[in-house]
């Protein structure tokens, strides 16, 4: 008999394509986990930046810290650790693109700019996502018409432990969990099982998976060292299996109920399959 399905971890990325951290209990919001990947930076342009372009991003740590958070470069003690909070103050706005959405936001400090332009070497800008600002999940696929942050395009990425593992011991060298950047991690059941989920219960609030996560070249990049894995990769050995739709999937896209408390070790519960 299996182990029950429990929630095993909770991530935090408040700087789209930046680091993490883990937490013990999180907030959830119309967009997602509270901080969630509300702030992002952009480039002369105004567009979105990623390590898909950028790989060295990865070598921006994040770390909480009282009413924000901390980010530092990994090989660059020489640069300060820049705080940033939780969220900006409306002072300066300006249009950004991500993917196809054209979307304003609040600018951040002069000085954050000019840390991050130091620290990326190209020059770039932090925004944040204001409350006010709508910015809604693939509309074919969102009837009940979710939100989302500055994420790729769902509020919440669900991934067991179960499929790592299973991923791992088809790979030359075993890869970490935040190769996959997911916010809930859970415990128990069989690799790849939530491929059929669709209505499930996190202690008692409830959540949609909506389809499988197709996975991008992040998979490839690690996220201490910001080199890409020269051989084996994990994106190369997911699609040798978990090909679907052009896209090698990991994980589940999920929609929540806009309001309430998660906390790890909370129970998983099944409420319908596709």
């Amino acid at each position: 008999m299996s182990a029950p399905l429990t929630l095993t971890g909770l991530y935090l990325y408040p700087v789209k394509s930046l680091g993490g951290y883990a937490v013990a209990e999180a907030d959830v919001t119309p967009r997602g986990l509270r901080h969630d990947r509300r702030w992002l930076l952009v480039d002369e342009r105004n567009r979105f930046m990623t390590q898909r372009q950028q790989p060295d991003l990865a070598l921006l740590a994040v770390a909480p810290a009282y009413n924000g958070f901390l980010i530092s470069h990994r090989q660059r003690p020489e640069l300060l650790p820049l705080f940033i909070p939780f969220e900006a103050t409306p002072d300066r706005t300006l249009f950004v693109t991500v993917w196809d959405d054209i979307l304003w936001a609040w600018r951040g400090t002069p000085e954050a700019d000019d840390w991050f332009t130091e620290a990326v070497g190209r020059p770039c800008r932090l925004v944040y996502m204001s409350d006010m600002v709508r910015r809604d999940v693939e509309p074919a696929l969102n009837p009940e018409g979710q939100l989302v942050s500055f994420a790729d395009g769902y509020p919440f990425l669900l991934l067991g432990e179960a499929a790592l593992a299973d991923l791992n011991t088809r790979l030359p060298h075993p890869v970490p969990m935040n190769r996959f950047r997911p916010n809930l991690v859970f415990g128990g059941g069989a690799a790849y099982e939530d491929d059929e989920w669709e209505q499930f219960q996190i202690g008692d609030l409830p959540f949609r998976a909506v389809r499988g996560c197709g996975r991008c070249v992040l998979t490839t990049i690690d996220q201490t060292t910001a080199q890409k894995s020269p051989v084996g990769d994990p994106l190369r050995t997911l699609a040798t299996y978990r090909q679907a739709e052009n896209s090698a999937l990991f994980g589940q896209n999920v929609t929540g109920p806009g309001h309430g408390r998660l906390r790890v070790g909370d129970a998983l519960t099944i409420l319908s399959r596709k």
